[in-house]
């Protein structure tokens, strides 16, 4: 190792020893399309195309947000990269792909091995949730750009499906049904008003708070084997009010019908003396994924119905 390097505050050396500590879990999301072994400079993947009349690849990218900033807080990194897998593959899965595989780059002030180890065991069970193999990724260290007891990590996925088969919304018509799906809580969205409003959570509060993003592959999966699904939205930044429209063809829109918000969110509107608007506007308000079906489908969905389509401008009425 160059000793001028390891003076400015790179450890190569704790690199390696995280790479040693991340190997079996990225090995343990492996399917059947990975090609080689870990620690490539690239990651190789085959598809199976067997079957379809035009395969389409769908990706996704994003990162976590400042929802680390409580991770930090708290010293709890287990839970961050499920997050990370999560607003990447979820969205990839609006488009009714099925998630193939993931990569990630973790910046950090100092290169810890235990903690990249922690942040590495999120991602890990990420994929695993989604279905995608982990097949590559990069940690940097940035000595000087970030204090060392920071990170940010972020990522992306790629996804596969049929041109006949997305989920693309051109057949979505009025008088079609919008169907909830649950969440796990607030999901990674919203955390810098979060952290204006809980400078400093702790305990149980802290916990709640960094509940990690459900991902919808399982259930989208079953969904689909009981309705036609004409299109999905994530809910994530800019809440109901921005995303549910993005799935809906011009000249339609949604009308959502009022239901009980589970308590965290509640809590957030009362603490933080927020508005409905600000608070649709921004949070999941219990509902991470919002699928469209014909109105004949609802009952054998299994799901309920928070909205219906109808014609108009305007692109979402909250009842």
């Amino acid at each position: 190792m160059s000793n001028a390097y390891a003076r400015t505050g790179v450890d190569v050396e704790a690199g390696y020893e995280s790479v040693r500590r991340i190997r079996p879990m990225i090995e343990s999301t492996f399917t059947p399309g990975v090609l080689g072994s870990f620690g490539g400079f690239g990651g190789l993947f085959a598809p199976d195309f067997s079957g379809m009349k035009r395969p389409v690849l769908v990706s996704g990218t994003d990162g976590v947000g400042t929802k680390l900033k409580y991770a930090f807080m708290a010293d709890k990194h287990d839970t961050v990269g499920i997050d990370c897998v999560a607003m990447c593959a979820n969205d990839v899965l609006c488009a009714g792909a099925r998630p193939l595989f993931f990569l990630d780059y973790i910046a950090c002030g100092k290169n810890l091995p235990e903690r990249i180890a922690a942040l590495v065991s999120g991602v890990a069970e990420g994929c695993r949730q989604a279905g995608a193999a982990l097949i590559g990724g990069e940690t940097a260290e940035h000595p000087g750009m970030m204090p060392e007891e920071e990170y940010d990590i972020a990522g992306f996925c790629v996804g596969l499906a049929d041109e006949e088969d997305l989920w693309t919304g051109q057949t979505v018509r009025e008088g079609d049904v919008l169907l909830g799906l649950d969440s796990s809580g607030v999901h990674s969205n919203g955390f810098s008003l979060l952290r204006k409003i809980y400078p400093a959570p702790a305990g149980e509060w802290m916990e709640t708070l960094l509940t990690p993003t459900r991902i919808y592959a399982g259930a989208l999966r079953d969904l689909s084997e009981r309705v036609t699904v004409k299109a999905a939205a994530h809910i994530t930044g800019g809440g109901w009010i921005e995303n549910i429209p993005r799935m809906l063809p011009k000249g339609l829109r949604a009308r959502m019908d009022r239901r009980a918000a589970p308590e965290v969110f509640l809590k957030i509107q009362r603490d933080g003396n927020l508005s409905d608007t600000d608070m649709y506007g921004t949070y999941n308000m219990g509902v991470g994924m919002v699928v469209c079906a014909a109105p004949e489908q609802a009952e054998a969905s299994g799901c309920p119905v928070i909205g219906r389509v109808e014609a108009g401008e305007g692109g979402i009425v909250l009842w």
